[in-house]
């Protein structure tokens, strides 16, 4: 269980896809169904869309690109939100994100969700998991225009919301976004080591990790923030 020090934290930054809500959906997303979809559509064997589409996603991964289904919509001439909501029924929350998030608001502290996800993806899954309801502020970073593998992104967060980097938690089930909040100066880093529920869980040196939530709710809950 991570050693995180709750009287220092007021505010609590959280990724999405793999931190709050299962991977599978997304992976089994754009490795599976957007290569059949598009194999469908143009007559090419599926292994070759598959090839093809891997190459171009290591292209633009950590830019902005990876993350518009605007720009995917565009270079592969298809309706990727037709496509994401064939397989809508696999957007699902982890099972102790609830319990987590829940007790994070009832021990004061602000609690935002900071996402790569394109708006109309996000909307997608807050339309899935009322994730909104439990949440004080949700941005995606396509409002600034960089990511959060950017120092631009944090740069621009930081003065958007006028957190303190010295007590902040941010969560994250990527180890470069990770880095790039710690080359900010974002004190408390947690990742995330099991994202997505039908893989294996991830051994993760780097910072501390968790895989269940639900070990950290009652030192969340003896450590509220003092009221002013």
């Amino acid at each position: 269980m991570p050693n995180m020090h709750w009287t220092d934290i007021d505010t609590v930054l959280l990724d999405m896809d793999g931190t709050l809500l299962d991977l599978h959906y997304d992976s089994h997303f754009w490795l599976e169904h957007l290569p059949q979809t598009v194999a469908t559509q143009t007559g090419q064997p599926i292994e070759q869309i598959k090839a093809s589409m891997l190459a171009h996603y290591e292209q633009v991964s950590g830019q902005i690109q990876w993350y518009c289904l605007d720009y995917w919509a565009d270079y592969l001439k298809l309706d990727i939100m037709a496509a994401k909501r064939e397989v809508a029924h696999l957007i699902a929350l982890r099972s102790d994100t609830l319990p987590f998030l829940d007790a994070l608001k009832a021990s004061g502290r602000n609690v935002v969700l900071v996402t790569n996800a394109h708006p109309d993806g996000l909307a997608l899954k807050i339309e899935h998991t009322q994730l909104d309801d439990h949440i004080d502020t949700l941005i995606s970073t396509h409002q600034f225009g960089v990511t959060k593998e950017s120092q631009s992104l944090w740069q621009q967060l930081q003065a958007h919301l006028g957190f303190d980097p010295a007590r902040t938690l941010f969560v994250d089930d990527s180890l470069p976004i990770l880095q790039a909040a710690r080359t900010f100066g974002i004190a408390h880093l947690l990742a995330v080591a099991n994202p997505d529920s039908q893989q294996p869980v991830k051994h993760i040196e780097e910072f501390d990790a968790v895989s269940d939530y639900t070990t950290l709710i009652n030192d969340i809950l003896a450590n509220p923030v003092p009221r002013s």
